[in-house]
């Protein structure tokens, strides 16, 4: 066979090289995660300050289901910092909301859009100033990841938080040297009910000794949903007693131009999103994929969780009437939890930033003052040192 391949024309052998090479390389294609170090950004000016690597993990051979990633080391010290997961509500609002408009280190120019790529800046009060923050697209569907099958994108809570586990399994298979880091698991809004979930499989799985094991610390959630009617019960009373100033038009143009500046070429390219996968980067995938609401209350997680030894970070937006704060600290409260630290207000640069109350069993709450559904988003300097403070063991 090999003095037949030396016999042929120069062409057709280095076309049958070619083949071999790649049906050598086929088997190990699935196994392997796809992973890109990105050191520039269409739409940014000069190399990005910070160290960025994008890719995708395969969570269901049977489907091909690969989630995708984008993951900012920390700026400070990436050797001994924190590992942070953040996970993004919706369902199915993509990473990149946190990436570019919470707790990233980009930011976009707000302009009126000329056609031309919308313009980046840096964010200096990303939490990529405390941690290495790993943004997840999650649940299959949203933002850049994909299911080769339609079936792959028949997901609910349960099957997702299983499948983000499976992610992080093999992420740190091929990032071993973090795996002696404190890891924690972040994030606001609907993902208050998945990431509690998360932790509860994760928990299993070092119970279990599945390796790797991920050096599990705790939790943070922000504005969260718990699935419980108090989330809904708590509306009335807390429209009726606050007047709330609305910045949604600033907010909804910069979504607008995410949108255009993740569906270019350029863009995707840079990121290294494989085509085909998505024909069109939405934020917030609100149709056109079946999810199952299929956990109904976090509460007894959290109350689980933290009764375990895993510390616990809530924080709400004093102006969020979406998941009002006022709820949140009253499902706190049902806990009947010994305080450790009495209510009183947090300060940043000698002003009132909110107000916070830590339990015992590492359990604390605090308030973002003038913070909406997602604090970070209006409230980044605040949010910062609250996150600094807190992932470092340090009091509000």
């Amino acid at each position: 066979m090999a003095l037949k391949l030396l016999l042929l024309p120069r062409t057709q052998l280095a076309a049958a090289c070619c083949l071999v090479l790649a049906l050598l390389l086929l088997p190990l294609s699935g196994c392997a995660a796809a992973a890109a170090v990105v050191t520039r950004l269409p739409g940014f000016d000069g190399p990005l300050p910070f160290s960025l690597e994008t890719g995708y993990v395969s969570i269901d051979e049977d489907t091909g289901a690969e989630l995708f990633y984008y993951f900012v080391e920390s700026e400070r010290s990436p050797a001994t910092d924190p590992v942070f997961l953040w996970l993004t509500g919706g369902p199915r609002c993509s990473a990149f909301c946190g990436v570019a408009f919470e707790i990233g280190p980009i930011n976009f120019v707000v302009q009126p859009y000329d056609g031309t790529l919308p313009r980046l800046v840096y964010n200096p009060d990303s939490w990529t100033r405390a941690a290495s923050v790993l943004f997840l697209d999650s649940p299959v569907g949203t933002g850049f990841s994909y299911a080769r099958d339609p079936q792959g994108y028949d997901v609910g809570d349960i099957l997702s938080s299983r499948q983000v586990v499976t992610f992080l399994r093999k992420w740190f298979d091929d990032h071993p040297w973090l795996l002696s880091n404190p890891f924690y698991v972040g994030g606001d809004s609907y993902a208050g009910k998945t990431v509690p979930l998360v932790v509860q499989y994760i928990l299993e799985g070092i119970e279990e000794m599945r390796h790797p094991l991920i050096n599990l610390k705790g939790y943070l959630v922000g504005n969260p949903v718990t699935g419980e009617k108090i989330d809904m019960n708590s509306r009335i009373p807390y429209a009726h007693s606050h007047g709330i100033i609305s910045d949604q038009q600033y907010e909804e143009y910069r979504f607008y131009l995410s949108y255009f500046w993740a569906n270019d070429n350029a863009t995707r390219a840079a990121l290294g999103i494989k085509e085909g996968t998505v024909t069109e980067w939405v934020r917030c995938k609100r149709s056109g994929f079946p999810y199952t609401y299929d956990f109904h209350s976090s509460i007894k997680y959290h109350f689980n969780l933290t009764t375990r030894g895993y510390r616990l970070l809530v924080y709400s937006g004093d102006h969020d009437l979406i998941v009002p704060f006022s709820g949140t600290h009253a499902w706190i409260r049902s806990f009947n939890f010994s305080i450790v630290d009495d209510w009183r207000a947090w300060h940043l640069d000698g002003q009132a930033a909110g107000f916070t109350i830590k339990y015992a069993n590492d359990l604390t709450f605090a308030t973002v003052k003038g913070g909406r559904h997602t604090a970070p988003g209006n409230r980044p300097k605040e949010c910062l040192a609250m996150a600094k403070r807190w992932l470092h063991n340090e009091p509000l």
